[in-house]
């Protein structure tokens, strides 16, 4: 019996049973299309953690308010940051390129006859370079609106959108703040959701108008503070904690009232947290390759002994071991190797749905593909010679003979 032969008689039987071949592979497309919806989104998860990096730009380092210690117990009142303590870091900072104040809270926000509740976010004019943002419409506030206390606005991406407004329309526009009429000067670019916040839904205005016009307070949510070129980031951490220590008084040997935060690290681990759940996941799915492997063998276990008359009449007829054994292999891969293929569609579907229903990230990736495909056909060569070397090994007597 031919290799061609071989291959056509296969074929023939799984259209014989088209049902029980289609419910045997069913183990195998949903391992398949779990793997690669898996892997698609661990690998969705992985691109956007490094988009917010890149983002937030190098050499970024974000300095907090901590807690004050006395005899070695953190006290429950935290410590302030001041403006005074910004002035200082730029003052004497020789390995820092830039310090930014970040002054927040949320008010009240009122443009025609919509308000929403908005983080306004009151900083000085290099923020925009800083965070690696970029003017899209109008233009970026100035030192001497800083200096003047002027009530300009710097839109965030998303505010438009929520009030309704084509970006271009609204600047020179004016919006209420806490009731105070606020010139829109400019929309920034978009920059995504951070996970624990939305940069693009904010307010931004200067930074003495936020202190003497909105809030009444010099006290500072955070200080960004961007280390030169070619200047290490600990380098620049470690300046940054010298200069601090010295501005708060703080004795040698006395913890930080204060937090360093490198933006980067956060992210990286967040990054090694989401490769450790994809992988958790994708074990899981290949679990149910095996399991559907299982189904397959079982199957071809009952084909077996279904078909071992005719296994018997084509020996009878002249075919060997081999043949017999390749025919019922053949079987098996073919059925692998369907649910394959149809499992690397309903992977890609499932992908697409997580995108275009959940708003995730996916992106599905050509090697996962080959991989899953390559151990679905190795599944099937695996779980189906122990039913092709059984059928291989039948007695042609005995196998005439059965009913």
């Amino acid at each position: 019996m031919i290799i061609g032969e071989i291959i056509k008689v296969a074929f023939q039987s799984i259209r014989a049973n088209k049902l029980r071949a289609i419910l045997t592979m069913l183990g195998v497309i949903i391992g398949v299309g779990a793997v690669i919806a898996v892997v698609a989104l661990g690998t969705g998860a992985q691109r956007a953690v490094e988009a917010r990096i890149e983002a937030m730009g190098a050499q970024l380092l974000t300095i907090s308010p901590g807690q004050s210690f006395m005899g070695g117990r953190a006290s429950e009142v935290r410590v302030s940051l001041t403006v005074a303590d910004a002035d200082a870091l730029r003052d004497q900072g020789r390995g820092l390129a830039a310090v930014v104040p970040e002054i927040q809270r949320s008010f009240q926000v009122k443009y025609g006859a919509k308000n929403f509740n908005i983080n306004i976010l009151g900083t000085t004019p290099n923020y925009v370079p800083v965070r690696n943002y970029e003017v899209v419409v109008g233009r970026n506030l100035t030192e001497g609106d800083d200096g003047g206390r002027q009530r300009y606005a710097l839109l965030g991406a998303d505010i438009p959108k929520m009030f309704g407004v084509n970006p271009i329309s609204l600047i020179n526009q004016t919006i209420q703040i806490r009731g105070q009429p606020f010139e829109i000067v400019g929309i920034l670019s978009a920059k995504g959701s951070q996970g624990w916040s939305n940069p693009d839904e904010q307010i931004i205005v200067p930074l003495s108008t936020a202190r003497y016009r909105l809030m009444g307070s010099d006290r500072l949510r955070n200080v960004a503070v961007k280390v030169a070129d070619g200047v290490p980031l600990e380098r620049g951490m470690v300046e940054v904690e010298q200069i601090l220590r010295s501005q708060h008084k703080i004795r040698p040997g006395g913890a930080n009232d204060f937090q360093i935060m490198n933006p980067q690290e956060i992210l990286q681990t967040q990054q090694e947290t989401t490769e450790t759940f994809g992988l958790l996941l994708t074990s899981i799915a290949a679990v149910s390759l095996i399991v559907g492997g299982i189904g397959i063998m079982n199957i071809m276990l009952v084909s077996v002994t279904e078909r071992t008359r005719e296994i018997g009449i084509r020996k009878a007829l002249g075919a060997t071991k081999f043949n017999i054994l390749f025919q019922f292999l053949t079987e098996a891969v073919t059925l692998c190797m369907l649910g394959g293929i149809l499992g690397i569609g309903a992977g890609a579907w499932g992908a697409a749905a997580m995108s275009k229903y959940l708003g995730w990230s996916t992106v599905v990736s050509p090697v996962a593909v080959g991989v899953a495909f390559a151990f679905s056909v190795a599944v099937g060569l695996f779980f189906g010679l122990w039913p092709a070397k059984r059928a291989a090994g039948l007695n042609t007597i005995d196998a005439l003979r059965y009913e």
